[in-house]
């Protein structure tokens, strides 16, 4: 009943204990202060995102969300507000190993050349694979560029945001004659074989 106050339908209630089974059993109090913690991620109730941010909070301590906050500023150098704008948009991210976000984002500031700020109102680019994704579609947009191929400015984001068919459709179709070893070089790369 509680739950459904917040916003969220029987469907949500369902699917969130099916990905939380112990929540079935908890007290009020003990869902009331989830719900506490999802709303002090800067996810409002009755947003699409407040289940997931439900899901990210559930049975972490207080201390352990403050703890993985402090991390981000600390390792991201973000702000106040940019830990509020990232996890209010991506608040899995408190599921998420610290080396895997660390790699992830190194990455990402290092080769990409993308700025912290810009990430932090991105932050669902640290939900992707660094080997299967990230990584692979970086040295697809680098060839593209070095070989003034592309007919429109990408940015990074939007080709990683984009589904695997939409980027083959854009990224690598449109290029089969002007760089025949491209789909392979992609492929191989998705495999973690990063061509040279």
């Amino acid at each position: 009943m509680f739950l459904q106050e917040c916003g969220l339908g029987g469907c949500d209630i369902a699917k969130l204990c099916v990905s939380a089974p112990r929540m079935l059993g908890n007290k009020l109090e003990s869902v009331q202060a989830m719900v506490a913690h999802a709303e002090g991620l800067g996810v409002p109730r009755g947003s699409g995102m407040f289940k997931i941010a439900l899901q990210a909070v559930a049975f972490l301590s207080e201390e352990k969300i403050a703890a993985k906050v402090d991390y981000l500023k600390k390792t991201f150098s973000w702000s106040d507000a940019e830990v509020v704008v990232a996890l209010s948009m991506a608040p899995m991210l408190l599921k998420r190993s610290k080396d895997i976000l660390q790699r992830r984002f190194e990455f990402l500031v290092s080769e990409v050349g993308l700025e912290s700020g810009y990430i932090a109102h991105r932050p669902v680019i640290l939900y992707y694979s660094l080997e299967g994704r990230i990584k692979p579609r970086c040295h697809v947009l680098k060839f593209l560029k070095e070989n003034r191929l592309l007919d429109r400015d990408w940015s990074f984001y939007t080709a990683v945001n984009r589904s695997e068919k939409y980027f083959m459709k854009k990224c690598i179709c449109p290029y089969k004659e002007a760089a025949p070893h491209l789909a392979e070089d992609y492929a191989a790369a998705c495999r973690g074989e990063m061509p040279s």
